[in-house]
């Protein structure tokens, strides 16, 4: 008699062309479990804040709480000015983005695009910006902030973000993927170098001026050590800052710092997950991109 697996080969074929082989099994068990390490701590951070004092601070830990505190949430909001917070750290993160993306686009392309006497050398001293830690930078830039009239306001949280070696290097690689015709044909119509920037070179970089924007704004929004010297006013404070007056000297409510830490990382989360291509195509290509 004739089995099934006979009369239609094909049947089977699918499953015994199914082989799992030890090093993909081993490469895929090690990005789970670096995955999990990664994700565990916003999972425990979430949990945290949905628990009581007691739930939070018990040995052994508490994974799940008896009985989710929603009251956790609206504390943050009546025990510091939140919505303060919010306000000032989405107007620093979005004028750093603007000021970062004109000057580092221009700088970009002549640094990529414009031959001049020096050209390499002033590239070389954009990249040895790299080397210089931001702790450097703070004594100077508070002075600077100081002599201006500018300490505790938002004008100090801007200005000194308002330029990126990185950006600018980013750029650079985007700016020299272009082809030379489409400045050629410009100049031939009587475009200046401005215009050859802002109407043609410029729309053709909109993929990675979006992933340094993304890059920007990410670190503008968890910055913590330049607001914190900058500004000591309760209401020029921004998300980073403010979180950390919810840490006592004797004793911290937990459940309460989680609670603002997830309002805190809440609108990166949203952002990333809508632009995640963008700023994944704009890394990639900026890595891959030379001259």
């Amino acid at each position: 008699m004739i089995s099934q697996s006979q009369r239609n080969p094909s049947a089977t074929a699918p499953f015994t062309r199914l082989k799992v082989r030890p090093a993909s099994l081993a490469i895929h068990l090690f990005l789970i479990i670096g995955a999990l390490t990664m994700v565990g701590p916003f999972i425990w951070m979430i949990l945290t804040s949905f628990k009581s004092f007691t739930e939070a601070t018990h040995v052994p830990p508490v994974f799940l709480p008896a009985v989710p505190e929603w009251s956790n949430y609206s504390e943050v909001f009546s025990s510091l000015p939140f919505f303060n917070f919010y306000v000032n750290t989405i107007v620093m993160a979005l004028g750093r983005v603007v000021g970062v993306l004109f000057f580092c686009s221009m700088m970009a392309y002549a640094l990529a695009r414009i031959e001049f006497p020096g050209r390499n050398l002033i590239f070389l001293l954009v990249l040895s910006v790299f080397m210089v830690p931001g702790q450097v930078l703070l004594i100077p830039q508070y002075l600077l902030m100081s002599q201006l009239g500018w300490l505790n306001s938002l004008q100090a949280l801007i200005a000194p973000g308002l330029f990126s070696a990185f950006g600018t290097f980013q750029l650079r690689q985007y700016f020299l993927s272009l082809p030379k015709e489409l400045e050629e044909a410009a100049r031939l119509d009587g475009a200046n170098h401005f215009q050859i920037y802002w109407r043609i070179m410029l729309p053709l970089v909109k993929s990675g001026l979006l992933a340094l924007a993304i890059l920007k704004i990410l670190w503008s929004w968890n910055e913590l050590l330049w607001p914190l010297i900058v500004n000591n006013s309760p209401d020029k404070l921004t998300l980073s800052a403010g979180l950390a007056f919810l840490q006592d000297e004797f004793t911290t409510n937990y459940p309460q710092m989680m609670a603002g830490a997830t309002l805190a990382i809440l609108p990166m989360i949203v952002m990333f997950a809508v632009l995640q291509r963008y700023f994944i195509e704009g890394i990639a290509i900026s890595g891959s991109k030379g001259g």
